[in-house]
């Protein structure tokens, strides 16, 4: 997973705009201790958050629903929050392991409409390889 958060933020900087304006990218698991609860995991960017329950903010929202979440404002996300100030947009994908989220993907950019659908497809791809590789 350390080396899929390098590749996905490298890839993305060395895409034309907004991709290359992405400040966060990583990755939170599921809390072995506590299975309502997300825990830090690899990623490139700022400090984050080390705990994030399951229905708070945008990572929160996509582990209790096991859906992505395309946010094109952040401020406009009720209960969003903010590890990084400088975040506008945001894109949440589960890794899903049968019906269980297992993780997260999460992809924070400085610019407002950051992701699109075709964002998602990709992160989506990304996930269930990941679900399928790894072991959870």
């Amino acid at each position: 997973m350390a080396n899929t958060a390098s590749i996905l933020w490298h890839a993305l900087h060395a895409l034309p705009s907004p991709s290359d304006k992405v400040n966060w990218a990583g990755f939170y698991v599921l809390d072995p201790s506590t299975p309502s609860q997300l825990i830090l995991g690899p990623f490139h960017g700022k400090v984050a958050c080390q705990t994030i329950r399951f229905g708070r903010g945008v990572c929160g929202a996509a582990a209790t629903s096991g859906k992505t979440q395309l946010v094109p404002d952040v401020e406009l996300f009720p209960g969003h929050i903010a590890c990084d100030g400088d975040s506008k947009s945001e894109v949440v994908v589960p890794i899903m392991l049968g019906n269980k989220v297992v993780a997260i993907i999460d992809v924070d950019c400085a610019v407002e409409s950051g992701f699109d659908a075709e964002d998602c497809r990709y992160l989506e791809e990304l996930a269930e390889l990941l679900a399928s590789s790894c072991d959870w």
